[in-house]
């Protein structure tokens, strides 16, 4: 479509809620007395959104917003929330369809602009780097795959929309397809009706690999290949990862049969694939020999004629794809138990591993290239050699992970049921660590088949069997990494091998071999800053470096951003991750070890989200020097990576950002003399923090009865239990719904508490010299900024009102309201603006286009869950209380 005529976003959301009210207006039906009813329902909705737009721009009226939704029956609480949701969602896909077409600068233009680099310099770093965003099944995403499916269907008609050429009728027939997938989505139920498993989360992450990941990645390589005039195919330094079905930290639905299931899934997704490409490719490659020439090796690779058809028996290229799909069938058949639908022409020999495959493709590909076919083997063929490399036959590289005190707790029943010692749990580090080495030095096993375990020690040893089992079928690249949650000791290092051991994953010996790398993950303030000390006593282990030199000398170490949050606050949190990051970079060059940073981040700025980009930039110097990996997180993965388009321009943002990062890295203050101004403000935000989320009596009960946290442990948004124990404390309760509970509360205090008490403490004079010269600090106020414009301090003391204790209510709330205007005046003067997101109006405009919805929202959650609480339990107010937590969701975005 011409510039002229393409929509903007706003236009867009005007089309898109145009429709929706027609759709609302027929939901009952097109007879008289139908269409009057939904036109009464229209009339309501209308109503409704233009008095809380009123209320956004000149004020309350006689009748407030809040009162005038007290009045609603259930029926049109029901409606509204439904349609202000729906409305949040068609929004969101505007948003997204615009960035699509915007012909602003992408990534690899911010690449040549940031940075002069020669093709030698490029294939330097990407030959040896990994750059992975890793799909984790964290419950913040709370729609459904069904809502996600129209959201995706109605994207692809915009797009369409755009591509059409403004014949008659096009526009109107576009527009009619679009009202039916509205229609379609308006009455689609909202949330599910049961509980999620893990394997719905295994496939919800199979469904995004295969949407985007297997045609975008590997077009993010060919078009960072192009622009330096690289072989990207001999590079395979992008991978996609995945927790689901690997990660049992506190899942106790997470076993072997889930990890088995997630592997064998990812393996039929690929391998389909690339029988699907090979079969295309066979009927695009029908070269006759009479027209071209062929290599020795493409003439040894192709079919023999009784296994063709008598047509092709003089087309080599053909027959040499005919031999690649029998083999892949065969692989198939080998790896998941079943034949493609599409039958091979003969029973060939399975691939042993994918590199065979690849070889065959290059076969191809070189004999094209001699032979001048070459531009034929740029398309379609290059792009499948180059999803080999990235995806193998497991799609995605799984990591296990679990929680060190688990593995303390299997260890210790090995130990003791074997005779080794009568309680290894009572053995100081030092006693642990020796004993745990003797271990480690024998061959001697300490499980028994005539020993009966525990529940928990015998799925431990039967997820390592599982492994083993994995790695021997799909081949080394299936699962890499063993992360350990709450890593605060070597014994907690050594007690994974041994667990390793156990199951065949660790082979003892002069130089021991580890089939995991064991990655341990520091995810408190207090792991943090103790994260150098015991990397470095791990890495002083000569044991340690015989193993790391089996890994090709790369010791990965994850950074936990929502549980330091939780722990210090948001200004702590990032400032610990930062020096630890330093420190940890400082010593494994004085070690000689190349360290690679596994960021365990999430969607909502209190967990580490937020513009990837500014983020990977900010990182100190040589944190990305072995590249990078970045966990994607809740409803962050259906915004970055559910449009394929929109994914590879993720895909594209995190490789340059690490590119930029390591090979033009930007000087910031807060790694010279500002590191102590920036130490000392980190302290006095953390204490404020403290004092009001550990040290104030009776914020537990505010925080629960304030927010809709009991309702959000009742979705079924996902497989995980929202609290690690029964218990009531902060602590004990994961980051996730402590993060999500505050969003839906409009107080989004995780992401900003605690850093107005410390500009007013610091000056001013000192800080705004700071923001000017550290990309750090100014990422971070940044990220602040963008939460506070979605935070509302009215509707924050609406919530507050929920609480029982009046008292406590006004006290509590008094605290969070000082400290927002706090932080709001400093950072109006940090950025020297007048108003929040004064410099970013697309964001700005974004946001307030919503946030007429989203209020309106919250005030209907608030009463739905006074009536709750009071002893209505109905299934109605459960299920508007669960809408109205999806919708608040959808229009927030980035909320958990």
């Amino acid at each position: 479509m011409p510039p002229s005529l393409q929509l903007d976003s706003h236009e867009t959301i005007r089309r898109l809620g145009r429709i929706l009210g027609i759709v609302i207006k027929e939901q009952y039906g097109l007879g008289e007395a139908e269409l009057k009813r939904g036109q009464h329902d229209l009339d309501l909705v209308e109503q409704i959104r233009r008095q809380s737009v009123g209320e956004h721009r000149s004020g309350a009226g006689d009748v407030p917003l809040d009162k005038r939704l007290t009045e609603l029956d259930p029926r049109e609480v029901a409606l509204l929330i439904r349609g202000f949701s729906i409305f949040s969602q068609l929004a969101n896909i505007a948003d997204d369809h615009w960035v699509r077409s915007e012909k602003g600068p992408g990534p690899l233009q911010q690449l040549e602009h940031h940075m002069r680099v020669t093709a030698k310099q490029a294939s330097a770093y990407l030959s040896q780097a990994l750059i992975s965003p890793v799909i984790t099944a964290h419950p913040t995403e709370v729609r459904r795959k069904s809502i996600l499916d129209r959201e995706a269907d109605i994207a692809l008609l915009l797009e369409q929309f755009d591509d059409a050429n403004r014949h008659e009728g096009e526009d109107s027939e576009i527009e009619a397809q679009l009202k039916r997938e509205i229609r379609t989505l308006w009455q689609t139920r909202m949330f599910r009706a049961v509980r999620i498993h893990v394997t719905d989360e295994i496939e919800n992450a199979i469904a995004v690999f295969a949407r985007t990941f297997l045609t975008q990645l590997p077009l993010a390589k060919r078009r960072i290949a192009k622009l330096y005039g690289l072989n990207g195919a001999t590079m395979p330094y992008i991978k996609p990862g995945s927790w689901v079905g690997g990660d049992r930290d506190g899942n106790p639905f997470v076993t072997a049969q889930t990890l088995d299931y997630a592997v064998r899934r990812q393996c039929e997704v690929v391998l389909d694939h690339y029988l699907n490409e090979v079969n295309v490719l066979g009927s695009e490659l029908s070269l006759a020999e009479e027209f071209t020439g062929t290599s020795v090796a493409l003439q040894a690779l192709a079919a023999s004629p009784e296994h063709v058809s008598r047509h092709q028996i003089d087309e080599p290229y053909r027959r040499a794809l005919i031999t690649c799909y029998s083999r892949l069938a065969a692989t198939r058949k080998a790896l998941c138990g079943h034949s493609p639908a599409l039958k091979a022409r003969w029973a060939a020999e399975a691939y042993e591993k994918p590199e065979e495959f690849a070889a065959d493709l290059t076969v191809i590909v070189e004999s094209l290239r001699e032979n001048g076919d070459g531009d034929l083997a740029d398309g379609r063929l290059l792009t499948l050699r180059e999803a080999v490399g990235a995806f193998g036959f497991h799609l995605a590289t799984m990591d296990l992970r679990q929680n060190s005190v688990v593995h303390e707790h299997v260890v210790d029943e090995l130990l003791v049921s074997a005779g080794v010692v009568p309680s290894y749990r009572a053995l100081k580090e030092k006693e642990r660590v020796a004993l745990l080495m003797q271990e480690l030095s024998s061959p001697r096993l300490l499980r028994s088949p005539y020993r009966s375990y525990s529940e928990q020690t015998a799925s431990e040893l039967e997820i390592g069997d599982k492994a083993a089992e994995i790695l021997r079928r799909y081949g080394s690249g299936a699962i890499s990494n063993y992360v350990i949650s709450h890593t605060e000791s070597v014994s907690d290092f050594l007690e994974t091998a041994l667990l390793m051991k156990e199951t065949g994953l660790f082979v003892p010996d002069e130089k021991p071999r580890g089939s995991l790398r064991i990655v341990p993950l520091f995810e408190t303030i207090p792991d943090l800053r103790a994260s150098d000390e015991i990397m470095r006593a791990w890495l002083d282990m000569p044991f340690v470096r015989a193993l790391l030199d089996g890994q090709g000398s790369v010791q990965e170490v994850m950074i936990g951003y929502s549980d330091s949050n939780k722990d210090g606050g948001y200004l702590t949190s990032n400032w610990e991750i930062r020096t630890s990051i330093a420190r940890l970079t400082y010593l494994a060059a004085a070690r000689g070890v190349r360290m690679r940073f596994f960021h365990g981040r999430g969607g909502a700025v209190g967990r580490g989200g937020g513009s990837s980009f500014d983020a990977i930039r900010a990182l100190p110097c040589n944190a990305s020097a072995s590249g990078i990996r970045i966990t994607e997180q809740g409803e962050v993965v259906a915004s970055k990576y559910g449009d394929p388009e929109i994914g590879r321009r993720s895909l594209e943002t995190i490789i340059v950002a690490a590119m930029l990062s390591e090979l033009n890295h930007e000087t910031d203050a807060a790694d010279g003399e500002a590191a102590i101004l920036l130490s000392m403000m980190s302290e006095v935000a953390f204490k404020a923090y403290r004092a009001l989320v550990y040290d104030t009596e009776g914020f537990v009960t505010y925080f629960r009865e304030s927010t809709p946290l009991p309702e959000i442990s009742d979705l079924k948004i996902g497989s995980r239990p929202a609290s690690r124990s029964s218990s009531a404390r902060i602590e004990d309760l994961r980051a996730i719904p402590w993060v999500f509970s505050w969003s839906q509360a409009r107080v989004m205090l995780p992401g900003w508490y605690g850093f107005g008490t410390a500009v007013r403490e610091m000056g001013m004079e000192h800080l705004r010299p700071l923001y000017k010269t550290s990309p750090f600090f100014r990422t971070t106020v940044s990220n602040m900024e963008m939460v506070l414009a979605k935070s509302s301090l009215p509707i924050a003391r609406r919530y507050s009102e929920l609480v029982e204790d009046k008292d406590l209510a006004r006290a509590i709330f008094a605290s969070i309201e000082k400290e927002w205007h706090a932080t709001v005046e400093a950072i109006l003067a940090l950025t020297e603006q007048r108003a929040l997101l004064e410099r970013s109006p697309k964001l700005l405009s974004s946001i307030r286009l919503r946030l007429p919805y989203i209020d309106a929202l919250n005030h209907l959650q608030v009463d739905l869950l006074r009536r709750r609480r009071a002893g209505d339990d109905s299934e109605g107010t459960s299920r508007a209380i669960h809408m109205s937590i999806n919708g608040i969701s959808a229009g927030l975005r980035n909320s958990g």
